[in-house]
């Protein structure tokens, strides 16, 4: 039989974004028996099989290993006369597991994710999004410092052509797929700005994903507030992280604010790193298998700053930015500020085919601190504040952690709230003040 290479990848993340974690390799053995397999379509199909049989963690209930191994047999006794066909058996075969995290991705699809997750890629540096109205492909921003930036792009720049190909009609990821290219290759722009096109020519570069953007917000009382809204957790929202942490903390903000709003996840040690910045002691998260193996993550006391945190939530944060919530609150490090996180609490690995598809499974769940399983129940914050649809619509990401959002006014004043009672806890008890707190000793 043939046996193919593995790379396996550690995740905690919602869709594309997965995760390039512990790169391992491993051999793709068959199990005894079963029908042979002759060419590389079957052998792919078959590298997908073993992995979930080997290392499937049934959250369903729909796998059952009799059924399993006489799916091998019926898949592997048909033809299939190309790859794409060979593709769509397996995705059906993993479909019968009723898993959305345990997902099949051609070559071209397991590349877009490498790329989302490794913190850098090949192409001119644009953000872009469909207009909920027009339908049109809009720039959000250039990343600064990029080719696109360079050139004079401009948020709210419309793409109207990519190479001489019109845009209408066209998704963000088949856009995506005709600006992005080998660094040194060039592609031909046709941006409409305030109703007239400009032409830009732009020269691919690699580009490094910052996954962390952060400022120095004063309160209207005149408290320093490090805000930091964390993105996505891809390779280097640790590093980038420690920098916005330290750049703050020399600037002698007095508390912070950390935004986890919609984020979906990423990387599983990306998000144990950063906890790590936080917290000087404590578990992070512990994940357990099948087998009911644990492995305990905890921090290792080398927090950067014990100044006092709020961190917001919503709906859309998820996986590794509930791992990374969970473990703030249980060890009483952070007020939550926001909504109920998404409630994913499930572990996947990638693993890399032997004809350069891959395929994501999952492989364990993870529990807070304080032992929770958040799967599908989500996180509840300390302090619930919900966007109003009609915020949510006028809010543009350049308001978020401004004035303008409601939910991050809410945050700001928790964290004031904070300041004022660790502050009144510092001062020594008076017979016939009003300093209650230092007179007890204790927090209310």
């Amino acid at each position: 039989m043939g046996s193919g290479r593995t790379g396996l990848l550690v995740l905690v993340g919602l869709g594309a974004c997965a995760a390039t974690a512990v790169l391992a390799r491993d051999m793709v053995m068959a199990p005894n028996g079963g029908a042979s397999i002759t060419d590389s379509p079957k052998e792919v199909m078959d590298q997908a099989w073993q992995i979930v049989f080997r290392d499937y963690l049934d959250t369903t209930g729909k796998y059952n290993a009799d059924q399993w191994r006489k799916l091998r047999r019926d898949l592997l006794a048909k033809s299939y006369g190309n790859p794409k066909e060979a593709y769509e058996a397996i995705r059906g075969m993993l479909g019968t597991l009723n898993d959305p995290y345990t997902r099949f991705l051609d070559p071209r699809e397991f590349k877009e994710m490498q790329i989302d997750t490794s913190g850098e890629l090949s192409g001119v540096g644009i953000q872009l999004s469909l207009d909920k109205d027009s339908k049109e492909l809009v720039v959000i921003s250039p990343i600064e410092g990029s080719p696109a930036s360079r050139a004079g792009v401009q948020p709210k720049d419309v793409i109207v052509s990519i190479d001489g190909k019109a845009t209408k009609g066209m998704s963000t990821e088949d856009a995506v797929k005709l600006i992005r290219g080998k660094a040194g290759t060039s592609v031909d722009l046709v941006l409409r700005r305030k109703g007239q096109n400009v032409n830009v020519a732009l020269v691919r570069e690699l580009i490094e994903l910052h996954a962390v953007s952060h400022q120095v917000n004063t309160t209207p009382d005149g408290v320093k507030v490090g805000y930091v809204r964390l993105k996505q957790f891809n390779a280097n929202a640790s590093k980038d992280m420690r920098t916005a942490l330290k750049d703050l903390e020399d600037q002698g903000v007095q508390g912070y604010v950390l935004d986890l709003r919609s984020n979906p996840g990423g990387l599983l040690i990306a998000s144990v790193d950063i906890a790590r910045q936080w917290l000087n002691e404590g578990v992070i998260v512990s994940t357990k298998t099948r087998d009911g193996i644990q492995d305990i993550k905890r921090a290792n006391g080398r927090a950067i700053t014990s100044k006092p945190l709020v961190v917001l939530v919503n709906e859309g944060s998820a996986s590794a930015s509930e791992i990374l919530s969970g473990a703030l609150q249980e060890n009483n490090r952070a007020v939550l500020v926001g909504q109920k996180t998404f409630g994913k609490g499930l572990v996947q690995s990638v693993r890399g085919l032997s004809d350069g598809s891959g395929m994501t499974v999952t492989i364990a769940k993870y529990l807070t601190p304080l032992n929770h399983d958040i799967h599908h129940r989500g996180i509840v914050p300390n302090v619930s504040v919900k966007m109003t649809d009609q915020e949510a619509q006028k809010l543009t990401i350049e308001d978020l952690g401004t004035r303008k959002d409601g939910q991050y006014r809410a945050a700001e004043s928790t964290l004031v709230k904070q300041l004022r009672t660790a502050a009144a806890l510092q001062q020594p008890y008076q017979p016939g003040s009003a300093n209650v707190p230092a007179a007890l000793g204790s927090t209310p």
